[in-house]
């Protein structure tokens, strides 16, 4: 159990390494990359018994959401981090004269705390923590009391890899990580929920430390199935994601809109869809996650028996296995409260709606807190491209889900309540820096523009130079 002045000393010897300037060079961090892409890749079985314990994950699903996407992360910061890196030289301007350069060094923070969640544990931890060492900074890790068996093979990890003034790992539950929001950070990036995220903003805002923040959004996420969708298409991969993690993604469907006009048949390729991918009963399939918690899985639970009269696919469970079966719950009208939170969950309630209204069905979408995803099937690309160029949310698809976020060079993450800031790539470390300008000045030819006197004639003339120069 780690003490407030145990977390003090770890964080004094990473700022003192940090400003030994070791983490500076880009060579060396490039070495360190490496070092931990092939520590992911002698640690994966590790990693994928430990998903196995907290989630339930099958080896193909833990090596398809968690370990793949690591190795694939590091090496596009392994090939592209000496550009990124590279200071950037600018032309300082007429009123700059006669110094004419400027450069924009893109400096690491320094040390960085990151709080990473339990639903990926794996992936965003190390992940998150590959884009600070990408930026060049030092980094503590505070991961999920939840995910235990995830975090203590982390925690061996990072020991073994990395000495601890540059990479600690420290578990424990809330009030350790209270202890790690009180020490005064560099930077921090936190993964979890809307509420903890103002928590987390709260504390850092006492020493104006810099934040991003990956959060799930405090209405979910909206899937918008139009009339001229292809029913069979959407369903299949509307399915496929919401059995990936039983649900428990920040960036799946928390409900579906449906136009009522194909509500019956969609409905009627979903539950195909579902039962073709893992059984009439998920829940005593193998391949199946389980939720989190007893307490995640009783919270489900007595949501669906709140809804047991509208079920229209699933609501079975198996606590002992805290697996629960996705669920259809329909029809859900728009302003119900449980299409107004995210569910974190198998539940899926499926709201109907008028195709030829769907710009109404938009318009209140858009009054609520911004997505972390927006996801829509329909033929009509004119309203799909205006929809995604014209609503507030963090990333999505057009009749596709959730692989926007595997795609190489853009950047992730939500904005308001599903997040600030962004990752991945460049964008990661673009995050975990910031752009220092310096100008070189000159010796020589200096002119007195900027120099007293402003009136009589030296000011009219230097009037005249400075308008002359600004147009």
């Amino acid at each position: 159990m780690y003490t407030e002045s145990d977390i003090r000393e770890i964080v004094a010897a990473q700022r003192k390494f940090f400003r030994t300037g070791e983490t500076l060079p880009v060579k060396w961090r490039i070495q360190q990359l490496k070092k931990l892409k092939e520590a992911v890749i002698a640690h994966e079985k590790e990693f994928v018994e430990a998903l196995m314990a907290d989630l339930g994950r099958s080896e193909l699903e833990a090596y398809l959401c968690d370990v793949g996407p690591i190795i694939v992360e590091i090496n596009e910061m392994i090939s592209g981090l000496r550009k990124w890196a590279r200071p950037e030289c600018h032309w300082s301007g007429l009123m700059c004269f006669p110094s004419m350069v400027t450069k924009v060094y893109k400096m690491p923070y320094g040390v960085s705390l990151v709080i990473s969640p339990f639903n990926f544990p794996i992936l965003l931890t190390i992940g998150v923590v590959a884009a600070a060492m990408c930026g060049g900074n030092t980094v503590v890790i505070k991961s999920s009391s939840k995910s235990a068996a995830c975090t203590e093979v982390l925690k061996k990890f990072f020991a073994e890899v990395f000495p601890p003034e540059y990479m600690t790992l420290i578990d424990g539950g809330h009030d350790i990580a209270d202890m790690c929001l009180a020490q005064r950070w560099d930077k921090i990036f936190y993964t979890g929920s809307p509420a903890v995220g103002k928590h987390v903003l709260a504390e850092a805002a006492k020493n104006l430390t810099p934040v991003a923040l990956e959060l799930g959004g405090e209405t979910g996420n909206w899937c918008v199935v139009r009339a001229d969708a292809d029913l069979k298409d959407a369903a299949r991969k509307i399915a496929f994601f919401k059995l990936t993690n039983a649900g428990q993604i920040c960036i799946n469907i928390n409900q579906i809109a449906v136009a009522e006009e194909v509500a019956e048949a969609f409905m009627k390729e979903l539950k195909a869809a579902f039962v073709a991918q893992i059984g009439e009963h998920a829940e005593t399939n193998d391949e199946y996650p389980k939720l989190i918690t007893d307490a995640a899985y009783d919270k489900c639970a007595k949501l669906a028996e709140e809804y047991k009269e509208r079920i229209v696919f699933g609501g079975t469970g198996d606590k002992k296995s805290r697996k629960f079966a996705p669920t259809m719950i329909y029809p859900v009208d728009i302003n119900e409260g449980i299409v107004q939170h995210e569910l974190f969950c198998p539940l899926l309630p499926i709201v109907p709606f008028k195709d030829a209204e769907v710009d109404g069905l938009m318009d209140v979408i858009a009054e609520r807190e911004h997505p972390l995803a927006m996801y829509l099937f329909t033929k009509d690309m004119k309203w799909a491209n205006r929809v995604m160029q014209t609503q507030q949310f963090g990333g999505g698809c057009i009749n596709e889900v959730c692989i926007h976020m595997m795609v190489k060079g853009v950047p992730f993450n939500g904005t308001g309540h599903s997040g600030m800031g962004a990752y991945h790539g460049e964008w990661g470390f673009r995050e975990f820096t910031h752009p220092q300008t310096v100008l070189k000045g000159s010796t020589w030819f200096n002119l007195p523009l900027r120099e007293h006197p402003y009136s009589g004639e030296a000011g009219k003339k230097k009037m005249k130079l400075l308008k002359l120069f600004e147009r």
